[in-house]
């Protein structure tokens, strides 16, 4: 499949793919026709997507049955009113149901907006006015359809509410139902074009309202290099990544690349993450990949491995936030897996990747991918040395890369703070060595100044890991008199050291940091919590633990 997209598939090295690696884009590409359909035709019977959850049930869809599903769900939603550019909000956690609903508005040339399920009633009603959304697609458990009809007065382009099921109230449409009866969709005779919208992603909003990302219909394509050249899919791999279809990382793990690749995609569906389930699944299932944030790799190397059977395991990577050393090394030790990094935004792809042919270093993102230009920019616009610290930035002058967002959508004024004189900012800052690895500082908003150095969370936070007290921890800069900003630790405590939570813990905790690394940086104030406060992506928002601290 992915030959037809690519000048060259196979590489000797990270210098030939550096060199070489160049995608085909061809006219007016669809990926629901192009490869989920095209599949179909050449290997219906190929497996697709193998379904299980906590409930004991599993399911597996071949490609052949997917084109029979997605054409009915396409004429449904089509029955509906649903067309072309049509804004189309999806709530449905890890149901199979999100796979049937995408796949069919790719066809239909509509609009997903994936939605997380933790959206109140407020949420949705500023998500379906920012984006004038026509329909609703949601799982149909209690609380999420009152969140949806709880919004309804305040939401007047909603045209159509569809329930999943298991509850189906008077007033909304029946997904299976409607799926059922409903004619076959043909395509349509306009195709879709390459800078055709598919998806609508909205941040998941560290600061302030979450932004409208804008992806085209060639997108997709721009995940070959996460699936084959990170995640290191074949045709044989059964992958799972660890996401809730409300964030954008289910498209990057859970669809896109993975079939393009011919992999298969594994789904656990469950309603709370236990890290025994997570390894009793991937030890059934012989999952051979796995993808997931820091948080879920610091919870599973506290487990006792022993008791599951990880054999089927090729291969791991591990994106949403910076990598701690401890965490790589431990699971390196348990596993004999190398956690593989990968950075990259809602805004962009893959950018910046640790790849099968390069060593990995523990703590580091890896080296920057080669489908895009990307930079170390220092405050005074200078491209950054080896050792000095500059914003992670994509350079798109000589040509606008596939897979970099399309702009804000409905927001010129914040499109021309990101995309400017061919430069696309991240607002992250890394720096690199003197091999070209980079490694990740924080948000620029993040990093704490404090007696006039400046002092980047991650490394205070890697620093902090690598005593077994912590479990999780995050960094911020609180207020002081004197120094400006001093360095303070939230902590989650592992099981055996909670009740140790005190004075004497603390000043362990900040002699520990003073050795690990430079004095100067260690936490002044540490508070003991039960858990971080993070988005739905998994990622820790200290804006949330500043904002309390002034309160």
């Amino acid at each position: 499949m992915i030959e037809k997209y690519l000048k060259q598939k196979a590489f000797k090295d990270f210098e030939d793919f550096k060199a070489n690696y160049e995608l085909v884009i061809p006219e007016d590409f669809n990926f629901a026709y192009d490869v989920v359909d095209g599949w179909a035709a050449t290997n219906p019977h190929k497996r697709a997507l193998l379904w299980t959850n906590d409930q004991g049930q599993c399911r597996t869809y071949t490609f052949g049955e997917l084109k029979e599903i997605t054409d009915r769900s396409a004429g449904y939603f089509s029955s509906l009113g649903i067309k072309k550019g049509d804004m189309v909000m999806a709530i449905l956690k890890r149901r199979s149901e999100f796979w049937f609903t995408i796949i069919a508005l790719h066809k239909i040339g509509a609009v997903i907006i994936p939605a997380t399920h933790l959206l109140t009633s407020k949420d949705i009603v500023y998500r379906n006015n920012a984006a004038t959304i026509k329909a609703i697609v949601c799982d149909g458990t209690e609380l999420i359809l009152s969140h949806v009809d709880g919004a309804m007065a305040k939401s007047p382009s909603v045209e159509r509410r569809i329930s999943i099921g298991p509850i189906v109230p008077e007033g909304w449409e029946d997904f299976h139902k409607g799926v059922e009866n409903a004619t076959p969709f043909k395509r349509p005779a306009e195709p879709t074009k390459n800078d055709d919208p598919i998806i609508v992603s909205f941040t998941s909003g560290t600061t302030g309202d979450p932004k409208m990302v804008v992806l085209d219909s060639v997108y997709p394509l721009a995940h070959i290099i996460t699936a084959k050249y990170w995640q290191n899919l074949h045709e044989n791999s059964l992958h799972l990544t660890i996401a809730d279809t409300g964030w954008l990382k289910a498209v990057w793990g859970k669809l896109y690349g993975q079939w393009l690749v011919g992999a298969s995609v594994f789904v656990y569906d469950h309603e709370k993450f236990t890290p025994a389930d997570i390894l009793t699944v991937l030890s059934k299932h012989k999952v051979t990949s796995l993808c997931a944030p820091p948080t879920i790799f610091r919870f599973l190397i506290r487990e006792d491995l022993n008791h599951y059977d990880l054999s089927a395991l090729e291969w791991c990577t591990i994106a949403g936030e910076a990598l701690n050393p401890e965490v790589y090394n431990k699971f390196y030790q348990l596993t004999g897996i190398k956690l593989r990094e990968g950075y990259g935004q809602s805004e962009t792809t893959l950018s910046v990747f640790t790849s099968p042919w390069v060593e990995p270093k523990p703590g580091s993102m890896g080296l920057p991918n080669p489908h895009y230009d990307v930079d170390l920019l220092t405050p005074d616009g200078r491209s950054a040395e080896a050792g000095e610290q500059g914003q992670i930035v994509i350079r798109y002058d000589k040509k606008y890369p596939t897979g970099l967002f399309k702009g804000y959508y409905r927001n010129q004024r914040l499109t021309n703070e990101a995309i400017s004189d061919g430069i696309y900012y991240t607002g992250d800052l890394a720096w690199k060595d003197e091999d070209g690895y980079f490694w990740f500082v924080g948000r620029a908003d993040d990093v704490i100044k404090s007696s006039g150095y400046r002092i980047g969370p991650f490394e205070v936070e890697s620093a902090l890991m690598t005593h077994p007290a912590v479990v999780e921890c995050a960094i911020t800069g609180v207020p002081d008199d004197i120094r400006g900003q001093v360095v303070k630790a939230t902590v989650v405590l592992g099981h055996d050291y909670k009740e140790k939570a005190g004075d004497v813990l603390v000043k362990e905790l900040q002699s520990h940091v003073k050795k690990v690394t430079a004095p100067y940086k260690y936490p002044r104030v540490i508070e003991f919590v039960d858990e971080l406060p993070k988005t739905i992506s998994g990622k820790i928002r200290r804006v949330e633990i500043r904002e309390r601290d002034h309160q």
